[in-house]
């Protein structure tokens, strides 16, 4: 890797530790939310309230000093509440634009799935083309533009369904999980006069994201590696084990990701354990299983292993 890639990616690294500062452990899913920033891809995080899914991706926001807005979805939170509306202006004599909280570049849409699908629906085109239509008239997102959204289990009162082409244009997703006895200690210890979240300071600016977002475009795939991929995504479909397979969109965000994994440990090409390392946070959250598989497989992250252990994995790379 060229030099001025190494520094790029020594800047992501850099990103995670600081978020460490905060976040006690979880590695695993510190990294997923930076990969989902350095790509571009936005990300979901999925648990019980309390284990730090909002903590988590506030940390990320001071890290990268972007222009940030957190929205509390709630059932009643409006579209023109994310999108912004046109308001009548009596000295102009006209309408003008009113801007929602959308027209921010890090949003955090906190418990996403307390809000009716009319509202959350008001996100799709912001999520896939980087733009709000406002009564006929299109606006343009800033740059970088990224979403972490948190959800609550599907069991718990007050929660409304996340329609499935929102959840496709997620492109990662996760879980907190329980903490261990000792980080749970740790925790405690952390937070027991002050919050760290309050003394984090930026590490890298807007700048320096957009040449990352740039970078990572830049990683090299051979041919064979997007055949397998384009065979994991084809497997999901084939299979039997999920009720429908990832779509078209799901190839190219696992692609992306593949890419930007890459580029977090230092290498300007994608290997095949890029693909599987990041094929379960792609596709966990897009797909469920079917009433055929539910008695043996019992959640999609578990079958999306299996769909990877049914094709041989490329060598030589």
């Amino acid at each position: 890797m060229e030099k001025a890639l190494k520094g790029l990616s020594k800047s992501a690294a850099g990103i995670a530790e600081n978020i460490s500062r905060v976040i006690v452990g979880k590695e695993r899913q510190i990294k997923l939310l930076v990969l989902g920033l350095c790509s571009g891809l936005h990300v979901l995080i999925e648990d019980i309230p309390g284990v730090g899914k909002t903590t988590l991706a506030k940390s990320l926001a001071k890290s990268v000093g972007l222009d940030f807005v957190r929205i509390q979805f709630t059932p009643d939170l409006l579209p023109g509440d994310i999108v912004g509306m046109t308001v009548w202006n009596p000295e102009k004599r006209s309408f003008l634009y009113r801007e929602g909280a959308v027209m921010h570049e890090f949003i955090l849409a906190d418990e996403i799935n307390r809000a009716s699908p009319r509202t959350q629906s008001s996100l799709l085109e912001a999520m896939q083309e980087n733009t709000v239509s406002i009564d006929g008239t299109t606006y343009k997102l800033p740059e970088p533009f990224f979403i972490a959204a948190t959800r609550n289990p599907e069991n718990f009162l007050g929660i409304f369904p996340l329609p499935e082409g929102e959840l496709d244009r997620f492109g990662i997703s996760f879980s907190m999980g329980f903490p261990s006895a000792d980080e749970e200690t740790a925790i405690l210890n952390r937070f027991m006069v002050n919050s760290p979240l309050e003394e984090l300071k930026p590490v890298c600016d807007k700048k320096v994201i957009l040449k990352i977002q740039e970078a990572v475009r830049g990683v090299y795939v051979k041919p064979e590696l997007k055949k397998y991929l384009v065979g994991i995504i084809g497997r999901t479909r084939s299979s039997g084990i999920f009720k429908y397979g990832a779509s078209p969109r799901a190839s190219q965000h696992l692609l992306l990701a593949a890419q930007t994994n890459a580029f977090l440990e230092g290498r300007d090409f994608v290997i095949p354990e890029d693909i599987r390392i990041c094929a379960p946070a792609v596709l966990r959250h897009r797909l469920s299983v079917s009433a055929e598989s539910i008695t043996e497989i019992k959640d999609t992250e578990t079958a999306v292993f299996k769909i990877l252990d049914l094709l041989p994995v490329p060598t030589g790379f």
